[in-house]
């Protein structure tokens, strides 16, 4: 019997539930549970807000700790290694998108916490492609979140191919903008944050910006037109797009991996004569996810974390939920 923390219902307090897994197969294995980060997916897929949700619902898709067993056909994981899962726990291996190295496309791609239960557990199962091997360097107490927040802002860095030379714009400095400034800085880039708090100036310079703009001000945002190789939204709100493809260079990208709640409002005329692009990404194949875990622990980069037991998760939750992580969540045994 595996040993979790469910919601029964949506939105509901999750408590202890148990259940059978049955027999593993033969390309699975199965994790000890060390340490599980709490995202604010989990906190979507909890109420629902997507509604692909089913109860009882087991969250948690940042988990990192070691294989206990393996399936039959397993080659690449041994029991004992430490390791990590995100968000995706299976792709075909077969199609156009598996077979180009961009599993995380595929179209029968299966998410670690829908259809499935999660890393809030003692064990959690997955297919062996989308286990990653941990480096030695990394913080199995910390490195959790690189698995979903770490690689949906490293992916476009080696999807669009930015080079050190560009100026990069992240906009929000929360639980995925902090990351994108510290892979960013180490990237070598030129980095902006742009928030709606003035009193993160600080703490974003330390993080790896190396200037600052309080979004609020748009006369500060048009200082920096025509500055920008790309542009990351970070954030899950409605902002004025137009100002941000205004502050692109031509052939900049403004690339979206937060999920704004409204549909994106902007101009042809400007992406047209600044042959400027609008665009957004998902987490990342197996092979992006170890080459971020290498790039993290040879720049010594790690999240921000705060940590909670896991008889904790529900305190944990309302924290995330008021706003008040910062800025991830580390859920341990």
């Amino acid at each position: 019997m595996i040993h979790a923390y469910a919601a029964k219902t949506i939105g509901a307090a999750l408590e202890q539930f148990e259940y059978d897994p049955g027999v593993l197969k033969d390309q699975e294995v199965e994790i000890n549970v060390e340490y599980c980060g709490l995202c604010h997916s989990d906190l979507s897929m909890l109420k629902n807000d997507w509604g692909i949700s089913r109860y009882p619902f087991v969250p948690g898709h940042e988990v990192v700790g070691t294989i206990a067993s393996v399936g039959d056909r397993v080659t690449t994981l041994k029991v004992g290694q430490r390791v990590g899962l995100g968000w995706s726990s299976h792709s075909c291996m077969h199609c156009e998108y598996c077979m180009s190295g961009d599993h995380n496309l595929c179209l029968t791609l299966e998410q670690t916490i829908i259809g499935r239960y999660g890393g809030f557990a003692d064990k959690v199962r997955a297919h062996e492609e989308w286990v990653i091997p941990l480096p030695e360097a990394v913080d199995p107490a910390k490195v959790g979140p690189l698995f979903c927040g770490g690689v949906t802002v490293f992916n476009p860095i080696v999807q669009f191919d930015v080079k050190p030379t560009d100026r990069v714009g992240v906009i929000g400095i929360g639980g995925l903008g902090h990351i994108a400034l510290r892979f960013l800085k180490a990237w070598g880039c030129d980095v902006t944050a742009f928030s709606t708090n003035p009193n993160k100036e600080s703490e974003a310079r330390e993080l790896g910006a190396n200037h600052f703009i309080n979004s609020r001000d748009a006369k500060a945002i048009e200082s920096v037109t025509n500055s920008f190789d790309l542009i990351l939204s970070t954030v899950n709100a409605d902002l004025d797009w137009a100002i941000y493809i205004n502050a692109l260079r031509p052939k900049g990208r403004l690339h979206f991996v937060g999920v704004v709640p409204n549909p994106i409002q902007a101009y042809a005329f400007p992406l047209i004569a600044g042959q400027k692009s609008i665009s957004g990404s998902p987490t990342g194949s197996p092979i992006t996810i170890a080459k971020m875990l290498d790039f993290a622990a040879r720049h010594g980069i790690e999240p921000v974390t705060e940590t909670f037991d896991f008889s904790q998760v529900n305190e944990a939750i309302a924290h995330l939920e008021a706003g008040k992580a910062r800025y991830r969540i580390v859920l341990k045994h």
